[in-house]
């Protein structure tokens, strides 16, 4: 086997840590933070002494400066405890990197201490109530006024509004669609920023949802992210390295919940024997396990492209993350199957991956517009 299929010693060691980062501080907690609606903010300050709060910013800015397929190692292995924290890892990560990648330097000694050691804890805001696939749609309006912008506008379905310190968000200076787009980073004791109650929602819970509100909200003219203009192209060169993200926390619930349904099958007894040796069982668990390596072999491949900035990688993150998603809901689904009537219940955690996981074919671009970009990009050739 050539090592181009098998991950680095530095990569495993990564994954190593993630692991045993997930299995001492997100596993055993997993079930009551879910119960509880609780957010976990002291994980994700131990998580950034790891430099799990920037991934992919560089070195220079205090990041730990890998690539998208570590980023996708550390998502997948924090997923395997609870899906919902680690995709807000991500969604931190994100919002970070854009800050380093896009922001002057004078912009970056600002934010990025804080938010490469996760003192502060970041938000991205792009969605909102008229614009959720049509991103370029989105009506925020920022307003120029002397040395500040003024804001006016609501964003839909933000991870973390009103806990976190910091929003990178998405707004209107301009009135071209997607070339009037700029991008802002406005704290949270802005006058002018408020939030909207938190969603009551299907799965997530450790992760609180709201909507994020500007009314005549001043933002000071050196938060602007580039240039004005700019914000849409930063918006989708992020999504790229999302959608892996996303795919990643489906690959690490979904190995959990047939991890589970192993463990399960061969203790729980019918007829007379353990279920593990019925044929349909055997059948049921090779199908899961064939899937999620599929998955996962197409997820690190499309994170490799994105790292070397191949032409291909944004229609192999659509692919990856379309699959991703599916297999990975399939996948716990069928583990929720092979249970019984306890997979049912809240006792066993396969029903709260089957309900994090849901969210997953929706967020970071559903995955019919990522059909969408891959049959355009097909067409193209």
């Amino acid at each position: 086997m050539t090592d181009q299929f098998q991950l680095t010693d530095d990569q495993l060691a990564i994954q190593e840590m993630a692991r045993k980062f997930t299995a001492d501080r997100i596993t055993p907690f997993a079930a009551e933070w879910d119960e509880k609606h609780h957010y976990p903010v002291d994980v994700w300050k131990a998580a950034g002494e790891l430099g799990f709060g920037a991934i992919y910013v560089a070195e220079e800015s205090g990041g730990i400066g890998l690539g998208r397929l570590e980023a996708a190692l550390i998502m997948e292995a924090m997923a395997y405890g609870c899906p919902a924290t680690s995709a807000y890892i991500s969604i931190h990560n994100m919002a970070t990197w854009m800050i380093d990648r896009f922001g002057g330097a004078e912009i970056k000694a600002r934010f990025l201490p804080d938010l490469v050691s996760m003192e502060k804890i970041a938000s991205y805001c792009l969605t909102e109530p008229g614009s959720g696939s049509d991103a370029a749609a989105l009506k925020t309006t920022a307003r120029r006024d002397g040395d500040h912008y003024v804001l006016n506008g609501t964003k839909q379905f933000i991870s973390g509004a009103g806990y976190n310190d910091i929003y990178v968000c998405m707004v209107r200076t301009g009135e071209e669609k997607s070339k009037g787009i700029s991008c802002l980073v406005i704290e949270k004791d802005t006058p002018g920023l408020g939030f909207g109650a938190p969603e009551k929602k299907l799965g997530w819970n450790a992760s609180p949802t709201a909507q994020v509100i500007f009314e005549d909200c001043r933002v000071p003219v050196e938060n602007l992210v580039g240039a004005e203009g700019d914000g849409f192209r930063f918006a989708m060169a992020g999504l790229d390295g999302g959608r892996l993200n996303i795919g990643a926390c489906s690959l690490g619930g979904a190995q959990r919940c047939l991890d589970e349904a192993i463990t399960y099958t061969k203790d729980r007894q019918q007829f007379g024997q353990p279920i593990a040796d019925f044929q349909n069982t055997q059948f049921t668990l090779a199908d899961m396990a064939t899937d999620l390596e599929a998955a996962r072999a197409l997820l690190y491949l499309a994170a490799a492209k994105v790292t070397a900035n191949a032409p291909d990688k944004s229609r192999f993150s659509a692919m990856a993350k379309r699959l991703a998603t599916d297999s990975g809901s399939k996948i716990v689904n069928d583990a929720l199957q092979l249970f019984g009537g306890y997979g049912y219940l809240r006792d066993y955690p396969i029903e709260r991956f089957w309900r994090d996981l849901r969210v997953h074919s929706i967020l970071e671009g559903t995955n019919q517009v990522m059909r969408m970009i891959v049959g355009r990009d097909l067409l193209r050739q």
